[in-house]
This record gives structure tokens, C-alpha cells and sequence, in this order.
């Protein structure tokens, strides 16, 4: 995913559903295990009002995803901890990034209210676009 070194890579997708179960609809989670990335974001996410929680890379679950038979398991064999293990395995495609984080992305409102109408929901775009721009702007 980063053959040509990018200076900050993202990638924002719902993979297992995982997230949706853990945190609800109004609170997507971000992984990365650059500590300055993730301040800033967490940062952008209070001062624009997009909320977005930080969850670890926790990397005893990377074991989960072992293969006999591949060299790698996209799933784990358990069904525990569905999107840390997704985000540890986008992280073995990042080897040249410093700064990449991954957004585990629901995107939708599920009911009418204040800050959004019922369907498709641009959650994490305010903030990811404050911290691009402090950095590169």
C-alpha cells in the first residue's frame, strides 16, 4: 500500500461491523501507532466537533491472524476482536508510512437528529481535513 513512501497515508472502510457493535453509530474508531498522528487527531476531532475514538493496535491479537495454510488470515478463527484485528491486518501492508492511520468507518445515521439527517454520514472527513491541512498547508 505504500511503495512509493507517501508521507501520511489513510484509509477510511468498515470491514467487520466490529466497530459499529463496540461504539455505536456516532463514534468511529481510528487505529495508528504514530503518537503525534494520533493526538492530532483526536485533537481536530474536538475542535470540529467530529467525533472520533483512538483504539490500540494491540498487538498480542496479531497472533489471531496465523495461518497453516496462507500466509496470512484476514479473519480470525475466534470472531474476538474483529476490527483491531482488521486494522493489524491493513498494518502489515504499511511498512514505509510514518504517519498511516486506519478509520473504521460505519458512515451512516441510522435516525434524524441535530447534527445529521437519516443515511450516508461523512464521519471523520472535518477532522482528517484539519490535521491535513495543519500539516501540509
Amino acid at each position: 500500500a505504500d511503495e512509493e513512501k507517501p508521507e501520511l497515508l489513510i484509509d477510511m472502510a468498515t470491514l467487520t461491523g466490529a466497530a459499529r457493535v463496540a461504539l455505536g453509530p456516532d463514534l468511529p474508531p481510528f487505529y495508528t501507532a504514530d503518537e503525534t498522528f494520533a493526538a492530532d487527531i483526536a485533537a481536530a476531532s474536538v475542535s470540529v466537533e467530529d467525533p472520533l475514538w483512538r483504539m490500540p493496535l494491540w498487538r498480542p491479537y496479531d497472533a489471531k491472524l496465523s495461518s497453516k495454510i496462507a500466509d496470512i488470515n484476514n479473519v480470525t478463527t475466534d470472531g474476538f476482536a474483529g476490527s483491531i484485528t482488521a486494522a493489524l491486518f491493513l498494518k502489515r501492508f504499511v511498512e514505509k508510512t510514518h504517519s498511516w492511520a486506519h478509520f473504521d468507518i460505519f458512515a451512516w445515521n441510522p435516525a434524524d437528529r441535530p447534527y445529521g439527517l437519516t443515511g450516508g454520514e461523512a464521519q471523520g472527513i472535518r477532522a482528517l481535513e484539519r490535521v491535513i491541512t495543519q500539516r501540509f498547508v
